[in-house]
């Protein structure tokens, strides 16, 4: 049974198609600070993490792009999201 957290720090990776990749960009730059080629992070309200994730599903093609949200609740726990495409398989219970 998965719990209900309020996130407050994200890390949004994505690898997406070229013709998608700027539209990508956008949104996330939206919400969030660009750290590096396709990676974004920052503080982030649960509502404004439910926009992004909204926004994020309507500009990818959930077959063939990987959108990863690292969510952080403090220093002490993390959990990892995937919208469309997993690359590398991930445990949905996974809590550090």
């Amino acid at each position: 049974m998965a719990k209900d957290y309020n996130y407050n720090y994200v890390f949004v990776l994505y690898d997406v198609d070229e013709k998608r990749c700027q539209k990508v960009f956008k949104v996330c730059k939206k919400y969030l600070t660009h750290f590096q080629l396709s990676v974004f992070r920052g503080k982030i309200t649960p509502s404004l993490l439910i926009s992004l994730k909204t926004d994020l599903k309507k500009v990818i093609n959930k077959e063939t792009d990987s959108v990863v949200i690292i969510k952080l609740i403090s220093n002490r726990y993390f959990e990892e999201e995937s919208i469309g495409k997993k690359s590398i398989p991930v445990d949905d219970d996974f809590f550090i």
